[in-house]
């Protein structure tokens, strides 16, 4: 399974960088694929490991903000691992070029 998600605090000011990278900082020990996006960080896993980890974030930001915001976007296809590069993959062929991802 792949998720889209994102962990946003509020009241932090425009500027919300360091609390994003504290949150990234506990995706990439995880240990789980991953990939940033401006505008969230996909991960791919099992449900629980995956749900576990956004729990981690959104509790690790709510430590230092009075409100936190979490949207999460699940892509479940049944039996199918490694979906999240395959993807970019398949639209590089179709396009015969690399894409930015």
């Amino acid at each position: 399974m792949i998720v889209e998600f994102s962990v946003l605090p509020i009241g932090k000011g425009v500027s919300i960088s360091k609390q994003v990278a504290k949150a990234i900082d506990l995706v990439d020990q995880s240990g789980l694929p991953y990939k940033v996006t401006e505008m969230g960080t996909i991960v791919e896993g099992e449900w629980k490991e995956i749900f576990a980890l956004i729990e981690r974030c959104h509790r690790l930001l709510l430590r230092a903000s009075a409100r936190v915001v979490t949207t999460i976007k699940v892509d479940d296809p049944k039996g199918r691992k490694g979906i999240l590069r395959r993807r970019i993959q398949k639209i590089e062929t179709l396009l015969k070029r690399r894409v930015s991802s």
